[in-house]
């Protein structure tokens, strides 16, 4: 395999790509080490030619990442994340990865053999000068791609034509079965349900996403489907406007510049703060926007939210909030507090609970005052359109019964610190 590729960019309004630079496999005792970044000469005369991200500045010559990353955030977050890497790995080693678990491919097999219909704007190529999209050739239907998630998951093998359809959404991030569809020009993720799913996740999220639109947060759009016995949330993609543009994204864990590896206890809600207040457009309305959605990630027990679960826009000067996504309630107990993966204040307090989340209000230049206002009005708000939403997410009774007051509106995340 090539120890180097090419990184291509849709800059801001184009609807074809440039090639932006190359990205270099950096070695150390025969094995990779890191990934170092160049801007191609033709990219840096280019007049409207912008940073992937302030972390690579427009300079000649090669940029390392910096200390405790192996590759440049920006260009980790194009990069499959679990599932994509194992689809790759069944299109790649086949069988092989199906009698044991495979060490991982290196990060450039990843980048190279996998969709170009990546989250964001950028794609990897092995030239400089021409552009080839790798896309599936086979159009799969959704009970086709729901069924090959399936066999993966198993360990079992696909045809070659129902493999190619689902390496379309290889360069989707998450670990979840996933697929990337066209619907009338619409860009769209199908999520599907895990064969070790406990309860119907998919619906779960289809639900609070809906919550999450009628509490006046701005979130992704969605839809829950029900296809051959099985539901699958139909997520419609935000970074493709439906122009042929796409939009430049990054992850919080990006623009944090914290390693994926250790994330865990080095984010926090609070360091996305200081980011929005220093590089942000509007940054008081994104941070407002940012504590709404805290509140509700706290009010529906989602604690999946992740420095890679928010994520912003960047037009090569500032940052704009993406629209929500992921907001998925996770199973507990009544009168049990849930604790999420990033501090909701500056102390480091990541317990799931509204009193916290009012007490930090000046992280977000709100007042104590503003946050409560913003909180009872979330709470009322799931509280009346709790029935119609689950009704739009085609929950059942049992369903229902199993959410309410263990996963959406818990008792304790009324508690006191």
């Amino acid at each position: 395999m090539s120890d180097h590729a090419f990184v291509w960019v849709w800059l801001p309004g184009a609807t074809d790509p440039v090639v932006a630079g190359r990205v270099q496999q950096q070695v150390q005792a025969g094995r990779p080490a890191s990934y170092s970044f160049t801007y191609g000469r033709s990219y840096l005369q280019n007049p409207r030619a912008v940073p992937l991200l302030a972390e690579l500045p427009m300079e000649q010559g090669v940029q390392m990442p910096a200390s405790g990353l192996e590759i440049a955030g920006v260009l980790l977050d194009a990069t499959p994340d679990s599932w994509g890497r194992r689809v790759i790995n069944e299109r790649v080693l086949g069988a092989r990865t199906r009698q044991s678990e495979p060490a991982d491919l290196d990060l450039l097999t990843y980048m190279l053999r996998s969709g170009s219909d990546r989250i964001g704007a950028l794609d990897f190529q092995t030239s400089a000068t021409e552009y080839i999209a790798r896309n599936a050739e086979h159009q799969a239907t959704l009970d086709e791609l729901m069924d090959a998630a399936a066999l993966i998951e198993k360990g079992e093998a696909l045809s070659p034509a129902i493999a190619d359809a689902l390496f379309l959404g290889s360069s989707v991030g998450g670990a979840r079965p996933k697929a990337s569809l066209i619907d009338g020009g619409r860009s769209l993720i199908a999520k599907f349900p895990s064969t070790t799913d406990q309860y119907p996740i998919v619906k779960y999220e289809g639900v609070a996403m809906e919550l999450a639109r009628r509490v006046g947060i701005t979130t992704a759009k969605t839809e829950v489907r029900h296809t051959a016995g099985r539901d699958v949330l139909i997520v419609e993609r935000f970074d493709r406007p439906g122009d042929g543009t796409r939009m430049m994204q990054v992850s919080a864990l990006t623009i944090l510049g914290v390693n994926p590896e250790t994330a865990r206890g080095a984010t926090s809600y609070p360091a996305v703060a200081d980011k929005i207040r220093s590089s942000f457009t509007q940054p008081r309305a994104a941070l407002s926007e940012l504590f709404a959605r805290i509140v509700f990630n706290v009010i529906v027990r989602n604690t999946d939210d992740h420095a890679r679960n928010t994520a912003a826009f960047w037009d090569g000067h500032a940052l704009t909030l993406t629209p929500a996504y992921d907001i998925t309630p996770s199973h507990g107990r009544r009168d049990s507090i849930a604790s999420h993966p990033m501090a909701i204040d500056v102390d480091g307090d990541n317990q799931s609970l509204l009193a916290v989340c009012i007490d930090a209000a000046a992280a977000y230049l709100l007042s104590n005052e503003e946050a409560q206002e913003i909180v009872d009005r979330q709470v009322d708000l799931v509280r009346e359109e709790w029935r119609d939403a689950a009704d739009t997410a085609r929950l059942t009774t049992r369903e229902r019964d199993a959410l309410w007051e263990t996963s959406i509106l818990n008792p304790a995340i009324f508690w006191e610190r």
